[in-house]
């Protein structure tokens, strides 16, 4: 299957001109609303997503969509993940609630993926046109800048973000907060993208995510695969497109590492 990844990152980045940016900080009370899940959404995330979704299916015909809005208004699409046609991951905008408040750290991203395997991923922020693209065994760009995850180390000496509170089972919420003082946690950005963009070009170590719907995973594992990184879920397996059921999303910089990790947050041990 050929395609022209630059394409998509300037499909990516005109629908942001268009349908995302106009709206940052010009919402009306009427433009926002809690979905049954009670995560926000706005007109822009569905626009966006629908011409997204648009561009793409032209783009490569035959293919189909997976997008973050459409699966909130028919759960069924979801079943795509398991079929034989290409497939577009879309999150329109990951970190609505950022967007929503004005705070301009939010991402648009875009998985490529084909039985269940991601082929290629793209994470663009519309506010610094930051565009971070890879393609499976060609490595993680921003760019003509290769990039390469953080070094590891220790678990305390490696920065990273703990993603395990309002949609963590409360076993696993309390064993991480009780055990995040051992790792070098820090603050969250509240944007699976962000995060990605900062473990992919060395800003921090690890993250931890338990919530693991594939609009927001897709491409940030791929990102972070190419990148040189490890990105498993917390039973060892690869993160695939259709992994949204497992128990959690580790990243770290290397399969040593991630042991470690996984050891400091969930092992045997006196948790005090």
């Amino acid at each position: 299957m050929r395609f022209d990844p630059q394409t998509v990152t300037e499909i990516i980045a005109e629908v942001a001109r268009q349908e995302i940016l106009p709206r940052f900080r010009a919402l009306r009370d009427q433009d926002v609303r809690r979905k049954r899940s009670g995560e926000l959404v706005t007109v822009a995330d569905e626009a966006a997503e629908q011409a997204l979704s648009r561009r793409l299916r032209d783009f490569m015909p035959g293919s189909q969509v997976v997008g973050e809005e459409s699966v909130e208004a028919d759960p069924a699409i979801l079943e795509r993940l398991t079929g034989t046609d290409p497939l577009w991951i879309v999150d329109p905008i990951d970190g609505t609630g950022n967007f929503a408040g004005g705070t301009p750290v939010f991402a648009v991203m875009v998985g490529l993926v084909r039985e269940a395997e991601t082929l290629a991923a793209w994470i663009y922020d519309p506010v610094t046109e930051r565009a971070i693209t890879a393609e499976h065994g060609g490595g993680a760009w921003m760019g003509e800048k290769r990039l390469r995850v953080a070094t590891a180390d220790t678990p305390r000496a490696m920065s990273g973000t703990l993603h395990a509170s309002t949609f963590a089972p409360a076993e696993t919420a309390r064993q991480v907060q009780s055990r995040r003082a051992r790792v070098g946690a820090i603050k969250s950005l509240h944007c699976a993208g962000h995060e990605y963009l900062r473990l992919a070009q060395g800003a921090m170590h690890f993250s931890l995510f338990t919530k693991l719907m594939p609009w927001d995973h897709v491409p940030g594992t791929l990102i972070q695969r190419e990148a040189g990184g490890v990105a498993m879920t917390l039973d060892g397996a690869l993160y695939r497109a259709t992994s949204h059921k497992a128990p959690g999303l580790l990243m770290a910089p290397d399969e040593a590492s991630w042991q470690a990790l996984k050891e400091t947050l969930f092992g045997s041990g006196d948790l005090t």
